[in-house]
């Protein structure tokens, strides 16, 4: 016997295999199938690790929607002092038109300060909010000596509870929205 060997009994496919093959009566059966699929399946995973590195890259060269953003951390409506208003500044990274909201940590939408506003690609765009519930209707505009300046939106519903809130920018030319990461609190009187 000059094939290998399992236990005395000639393996499949070695030379005291009758067939010359693999053992499989129709000379190539499943060990062919089966590796048809492996090579299948790895050649799938390669394409797929290739289109996630494509779509990383592209990821990682579009810029975010909001290029910068500031917010106070803590306003009292009801007080007399600086504190009493939420200081917002938002920057876009492209020109478009923004809605900005602030909502609540259950994100309802809590007041509406400006509706689609347009605004230039890297120009900051600063707002202050009362702490008010509803639509602005109407806005203020503050200029300081340097020349920037500063919406006032006119919310004059109820004040809005104490609790964490936080500021959505829709841009309506890209079709997305982006919920600032960082809260802010408002605290009662």
């Amino acid at each position: 016997m000059s094939g290998p060997l399992a236990g005395g009994v000639p393996l499949p496919g070695g030379a005291g295999d009758a067939h010359g093959g693999t053992g499989d009566a129709d000379g190539g059966g499943d060990a062919t199938a089966d590796s048809r699929l492996a090579r299948l399946v790895f050649a799938l995973l390669v394409l797929g690790c290739f289109a996630a590195l494509l779509v990383t890259q592209r990821l990682k060269h579009t810029p975010p929607l909001i290029h910068t953003y500031k917010l106070t951390h803590v306003i009292a409506p009801a007080s007399a002092g600086e504190s009493k208003e939420e200081r917002i500044a938002i920057e876009l990274a492209k020109a478009d038109e923004a809605t900005v909201t602030i909502e609540s940590s259950s994100e309802e939408t809590v007041a509406t300060l400006v509706r689609e506003l347009p605004v230039g690609r890297y120009k900051t765009l600063s707002l202050r909010w009362n702490g008010h519930r509803g639509t602005a209707h109407g806005y203020g505009v503050l200029r300081r000596a340097d020349g920037y300046t500063t919406l006032l939106p006119r919310n004059r519903g109820p004040l809005a509870p104490a609790g964490e809130y936080t500021v959505r920018v829709s841009l309506l030319h890209e079709g997305r929205s982006v919920r600032l990461p960082r809260t802010f609190k408002l605290v009662g009187p």
